[in-house]
């Protein structure tokens, strides 16, 4: 069995990766953690090439951080595990279901929300959209609060 977590920092992949742990150890599942950089080359600002670039790599250099944290929770587990940076060119969402359907993944263990404000909303946008268009099963990781 394939797991695929993807983290952002927040509370809630960190819980999410809690989750994806534990089901490792008792499935003997390996577990890929993934971080998704949004690539911003499409993005219609007015800001020179250079400042664009300077962004990129500003964004690519915290999902790197980001998935060393990770990294370093999953590696005092005794867990098979992958950790990477995935480049997003479109959406998050299709960052994170292209990942799983290029890795074959059986079930993504995602937080049912990321770093974007919180809202009323019980489950954030990319949530909503990997559980929506995702072949393989989806658990969404909810916090009290």
């Amino acid at each position: 069995m394939k797991i695929l977590v993807p983290v952002d920092g927040s509370k809630y992949s960190l819980e999410a990766l809690k989750v994806a742990v534990e089901c490792a150890k008792s499935k003997n599942a390996e577990v890929s953690v993934i971080s998704v950089a949004t690539e911003n080359s499409s993005v219609d600002l007015e800001i020179s090439a250079a400042e664009r670039e300077r962004m990129n790599e500003r964004l690519e250099k915290q999902a790197s951080s980001v998935i060393k944290a990770a990294c370093d929770v999953i590696a005092k587990e005794s867990v098979k595990s992958d950790c990477k940076v995935v480049i997003a060119f479109s959406s998050v969402a299709d960052a994170i279901l292209s990942t799983a359907d290029k890795e074959k993944i059986d079930l993504i263990i995602m937080g049912s929300k990321g770093l974007s404000p919180s809202s009323r909303f019980k489950m954030g946008s990319v949530a909503s959209q990997v559980v929506k268009y995702s072949d393989c099963s989806v658990y969404v990781v909810k916090m009290a609060g």
